[in-house]
């Protein structure tokens, strides 16, 4: 009886000590055309709707964010300059930075233009990535040339970092002249 007693005392502790469970957060509904135009009204109350997607500028930046509900896709785009002059250290430079510097946005060539890219299921997309996603594209359009970063920290394990170090250590170096 003693036994059962304690051992009731102490189911009831434990009972007790544990932290009360909590529901998880509610999903946000599917991402379709229509959301997608609201966030984007959000974000610019002068964005137009453009056949299947939307213009609409961020940070004095143009934005063209096309959708495609059949395949369930949603890509933003900012043309950056023509593809046709790119060296191929720029192009490796822009390879380098896909891998850790851009994060979800892209650097990426069509039809003859070097464009900024975010490329995403529309579906699945979450307001927050849209918005993230749309931030990392202006950025990696206006950083092209320099320091090619979707703005955010970087991924690591690549290339960028130690380049970027390298403008750092030049400055430096030249500023001990100073």
């Amino acid at each position: 009886m003693i036994r059962l007693a304690l051992i009731l005392v102490f189911i009831a502790r434990s009972l007790a000590a544990q932290e009360p469970v909590q529901s998880p957060p509610e999903a946000e509904p599917p991402m379709t055309y229509e959301r997608l135009g609201n966030i984007l009204f959000a974000l610019d109350p002068e964005a137009e709707p453009s056949g299947p997607g939307f213009q609409l500028t961020i940070a004095g930046v143009e934005v063209l964010v096309i959708t495609d509900t059949n395949a369930d896709r949603m890509r933003a785009m900012v043309p950056i300059r023509s593809a046709e002059a790119l060296s191929e250290e720029d192009l490796i430079r822009m390879m380098q930075a896909n891998f850790d510097s851009t994060l979800d946005a892209r650097y990426a060539i069509a039809n003859g233009t070097l464009w900024a890219a975010f490329i995403h299921p529309l579906s699945l997309l979450e307001k927050d990535q849209l918005i993230s996603g749309l931030a990392q594209t202006v950025n990696i359009a206006r950083t092209y040339g320099t320091l090619y970063s979707g703005g955010a920290a970087e991924f690591g394990g690549g290339d960028s970092t130690d380049l970027q170090r390298e403008l750092i250590e030049e400055l430096l170096k030249k500023g001990e002249e100073i």
